[in-house]
């Protein structure tokens, strides 16, 4: 199968699941809609279309979305509390951490993971090295492992399931 056919039916799965209507009018609008976005974005994100046809990466990927989500949680209460009471240490700095992670959706998808967080910010990614480097509002070591351990390892076991 093409990378662009295996695109055309993920877009028109995500149309149907975000307007769950099966009326002919929004099949015929999902469908131009998910052919369209196949056609232009195709060779762009579908440089191995073999990978979608594994699903356990779509089981990791449902197991992926509570774990962020819960790592969100708990990054807003840290931010929120240091902004209610400024007496909370705030000690800003760029770390380097490092990941496994070789596939650029995987380490796209791991460095905005981060900038999601409240209170972390990926600034850039040295993908031949395998590193990036993080904006931590409040640094905990500057020692690249324990860097790694506190900010990366979270997402990383999850998104090596799912992209590599």
């Amino acid at each position: 199968m093409s990378g662009r056919f295996i695109l055309f039916i993920l877009a028109f799965l995500v149309w149907l699941l975000l307007t769950f209507s099966l009326s002919w009018e929004n099949l015929l609008v999902g469908g131009l809609v998910s052919l369209f976005v196949s056609f232009i974005t195709g060779d762009l994100f579908t440089k191995r279309p073999h990978i979608f046809k594994h699903l356990q990466r779509y089981f990791w990927f449902l197991i992926y979305i509570p774990v962020f989500i819960w790592e969100c949680f708990k990054a807003n209460v840290d931010v929120a509390l240091r902004v209610i009471r400024p007496s909370l240490p705030i000690k800003p700095g760029i770390v380097k951490v490092a990941t496994s992670l070789k596939s650029e959706t995987g380490l796209t998808f791991l460095a905005n993971s981060i900038t999601l967080t409240p209170g972390t910010l990926t600034v850039d990614v040295d993908k031949e090295n395998g590193l990036l480097y993080v904006h931590w509002i409040d640094v905990k070591s500057k020692d690249v492992q324990k860097a790694t351990q506190i900010i990366v390892r979270r997402f990383e076991k999850i998104l090596t399931k799912i992209f590599e």
